[in-house]
């Protein structure tokens, strides 16, 4: 009877063990940023230096962001709004107006969908 109920606790931490892992992936999986640059060079309509260049920010963004899921509450949240606002600053110099815009709009539902605003 002994060994049942050792058994059945150590069960029972495996179990809540690989959920728990489970969760801080799923977690993480949020702040992945990498995007298909093909497709976001198509959507905003970029030329060919602009594109080297938005691959470039959107690399330290996409760092900038994985930064922050490592954080914990208040520090995560300050990083994200600080990864954005650099993220929109470099873009702001490389896109024209238009570009701009769409790239705002595809950034803010990319976040609103991931849970991140």
């Amino acid at each position: 009877m002994k060994k049942i109920m050792v058994l059945a606790v150590a069960m029972f931490a495996m179990a809540t063990t690989t959920f728990a892992a489970d969760e801080e992936t799923n977690a993480t999986a949020a702040f992945n940023m990498n995007v298909n640059m093909s497709s976001m060079a198509d959507a905003l309509s970029l030329n060919i230096d602009q594109v080297e260049a938005v691959a470039d920010v959107h690399k330290n963004f996409t760092a900038d962001m994985m930064n922050a899921a490592t954080a914990k509450g208040e520090d995560r949240s300050a990083m994200i709004d600080k990864a954005v606002m650099k993220d929109l600053k470099y873009m702001h110099v490389i896109l024209n107006n238009s570009q701009y815009r769409k790239y705002v709009m595809l950034l803010n539902t990319t976040l609103i969908n991931r849970g991140l605003k």
